[in-house]
């Protein structure tokens, strides 16, 4: 189990440093005496050392000996990575699915049904019920609740009784129904319950917990345990089946044998079914040996005998270690986000990108790769999805409980990233060389107006990927992290105490997303490996300098940035620009649009105040623009707070080549008819437009990929 975790970190570590290898040997550095011999020994060393990380798949456990080399290779091939980075720099610094759901839920009704008729009873006046089934941070189950019913939140350092108080004062007066997941100890019960007024008008708790003392003891007065049952053989098969085939009718012969094997190892357990049947429906063929291996496997299984928890563990890293290696490292990295957070899919595909772990050898567009990665993730059930209600694009997404204890496990042993989400985590990091780093909501308030910093050590200087979630008074300084390719800032509208005027000095840096409270620079340049600026969530009013951004590919702004006169046509490489606001970008920004024919997702405002010849004129520059921009997927127009609604006949008759628009949002511009081009759109499935302005109608309608309706 060890051994898999750690190959795919060596595969996050050692493909970004073999492909820089191979950058060194190509015609910019040919001039550099000795250089081609020292990389070619370099290459050679590594690519052996990187096929026998990559043979240690294979195998269970290794001994300590072994997983010290394999650490000291790992962390040496970090260190080989940053020096070429210093290397390259000095040396010349201009140097350049469809998704679909794993199963219907089965073998939940009997135990929905229960459940409703408890927390309904109104003779019995329950007030807890716990689920037996699948150590928390008490802090942060009081700031979960009090976020979700729109109070304060605290910071970790508080008193535990101001979080009870709080949710006392705010439920005294209400009928309540909450659910707390997860639940470990009975300690942790003892304090929780206290935040739940006594007060007799048929208010409802739920909690979930894998330990039956924990579920005594929060019954032990009023209440009922309701243990999950697993599933039956039937609905065991109609899941395992139905996630491979479409039904067990469908399964051959010849694979029932295994099959049978393998859900009896499930033990009718839903999330080990979901995995293994997962894992074997994403093979690209259906062989019988690779079956008979699966069922292999689980029989050799060393803690069968300890406990479900680590049976399934076992279970789940199994399927784990059947990831193709190129996806191994993408899902560790989700361990960069604390439990039970919304992933947002772009930003975590456009942080995969920034890492190095995603490979476009095959000439595909590596952000397109990058979504195929995690379409397979989603497709082989160790994600989540969460989709927008009109189309089948994912907006975010979750990690299982147990799969982040499982990420967790393998990130520790390979010192492949950390996350500290309260204070005293941060001595356990202190010897660490730490690579990546996410720190959540780390206060140490001991009194409102006292502050007490936070100090990491001395190790800082190598991490490559920083996170800063929620309020934090933790003040790195910046220019020390001399390797860092991402940055992601968001504060939840609270202050980030850290000094940003040496952003443009970080020259590796290839992801920077700021959201909150968080003072810039009046200019961001000179990021010459920069592919992701995210400030949109900013009120800083910033003069973007983009001629020294050669690789920028997603540019989002807030309404109040502007970008210099005349240059954004020499962002030639931008597939997102979000939003341009045509009130602080001036009509040359429009005009030069065109030029940008990477372009996959624009989204513009247009200003209040124009004078109609202004609009015209604007609206002239638009049409022309557009009609080169034929990789375009997705169009929103709007316009801001307070304008009246722009007239948009003038897009009637452009003659765009858009064969892979999917997404058309100009609900705010006024037609007096339909364009003519709508009905060539072969791959919309979302269109949104205005009516005529005389009489304000609109027209909103969504649909399945390739029935767009034609004119009449």
């Amino acid at each position: 189990m060890a051994a898999a975790a750690v190959v795919s970190v060596s595969m996050g570590v050692m493909k970004p440093v073999l492909s820089k290898l191979a950058t060194l040997m190509g015609d910019e550095y040919k001039k550099i005496k000795g250089l081609r011999k020292e990389v070619i020994f370099l290459q050679r060393e590594l690519g052996d050392m990187d096929a026998l990380l990559e043979n240690m798949d294979s195998v269970d456990e290794l001994n300590p000996q072994a997983k010290k080399w394999r650490r000291d290779i790992i962390e040496m091939s970090y260190n080989i990575e940053d020096r070429i980075d210093d290397f390259m720099h000095m040396v010349d610094p201009r140097m350049s699915a469809l998704y679909k759901e794993s199963a219907s839920l089965v073998g939940i009704d009997a135990q929905k049904d229960k459940l409703v008729s408890w927390a309904m009873d109104e003779v019995k006046q329950l007030k807890f019920m716990a689920i037996v089934g699948f150590e928390p941070q008490l802090i942060g189950i009081f700031n979960s609740l009090l976020s979700q019913l729109g109070q304060q939140t605290y910071s970790h350092a508080c008193q535990l009784q101001d979080p009870i108080n709080a949710l006392r004062r705010h439920l005294q007066d209400k009928r309540y129904f909450i659910v707390v997941d997860d639940l470990w100890d009975m300690q942790a019960w003892d304090a929780i319950q206290c935040a739940f007024p006594q007060i007799n008008n048929s208010s409802r708790v739920i909690i979930t917990t894998r330990i039956e003392n924990v579920a005594r003891s929060c019954c032990h007065n009023q209440g009922c345990i309701h243990n999950m049952k697993h599933l039956s053989d039937q609905d065991s098969r109609k899941l395992f089946f139905g996630r491979i085939f479409g039904s067990e009718d469908a399964c051959p012969t010849h694979l029932k044998k295994a099959s049978c094997e393998i859900l009896k190892k499930c033990d009718g357990l839903p999330l080990a079914i979901i995995a293994m049947a997962s894992m074997l429906a994403c093979e690209p063929r259906i062989l019988e040996g690779q079956w008979v291996h699966i069922k292999n496997s689980l029989d050799t299984n060393k803690a069968a005998t300890k406990s479900k928890y680590e049976d399934m563990m076992y279970i789940l890293d199994l399927s784990y270690k059947n990831l193709p290696r190129h996806l191994k490292a993408c899902f560790l990295y989700l361990g960069s986000y604390p439990e039970d957070h919304p992933i947002n899919r772009v930003d975590l595909v456009r942080r995969w990108v920034a890492e190095g772990f995603v490979s476009n050898s095959t000439g595909q567009d590596v952000w397109d790769v990058a979504e195929s990665y995690f379409n397979e993730l989603v497709n082989r059930s160790m994600l989540q999805p969460t989709y927008n209600k009109y189309t089948t694009e994912v907006l975010y997404c979750r990690v299982h409980d147990m799969l982040l204890d499982l990420i967790v496990r393998r990130c520790k042993e390979g010192n492949f990233l950390h996350l500290i989400n309260e204070p005293e985590a941060v001595a356990n990091v202190q010897d660490e060389v730490i690579r990546r780093l996410t720190i959540v909501g780390l206060m140490t308030d001991i009194e409102d107006d006292i502050k007490v910093p936070i100090t990491l050590g001395q190790n800082i200087s190598q991490i490559r990927s920083l996170a800063i979630l929620g309020k934090s008074n933790w003040t790195p300084l910046l220019f020390e992290f001399k390797f860092l390719r991402v940055l992601f800032l968001d504060s939840y509208n609270s202050k980030i105490n850290i000094n940003m005027n040496c952003i443009n000095q970080l020259s590796q840096l290839r992801y920077l997303n700021v959201r909150g409270d968080v003072m810039l620079p009046c200019q961001i340049r000179g990021l010459r490996h920069l592919e992701t600026l995210d400030l949109s969530i900013m009120a800083s009013n910033i003069a973007l300098e983009i001629a020294d951004m050669p690789r920028l590919s997603h540019l989002v702004m807030s309404c109040s940035m502007r970008l210099p006169d005349g240059n954004i046509g020499k962002l030639n490489l931008l597939h997102t620009l979000h939003t341009l606001y045509l009130q602080t970008n001036p009509l040359e920004s429009v005009i030069g649009m065109g030029q940008l024919t990477c372009l996959s997702d624009l989204r513009f405002t247009f200003p209040k105040g124009c004078a109609p010849l202004e609009k015209v004129a604007c609206m002239e520059a638009l049409s022309t623009s557009l009609e080169k921009l034929s990789n375009l997927r997705k169009l929103h127009m709007s316009i801001s707070y307070g304008a009246v609604a722009w007239p948009a006949d003038s897009l009637c008759s452009v003659s765009p080549t858009f064969h892979n628009l999917e997404e058309v949002h100009m609900s705010e511009c006024t037609f007096s008819r339909l364009p003519r081009w709508i009905d060539r759109l072969q791959s919309l499935c979302m269109l949104s437009l205005g009516g005529e302005a005389n009489g304000p109608r609109r027209f909103c309608h969504h649909w399945d990929r390739g029935t767009v309706p034609t004119q009449t």
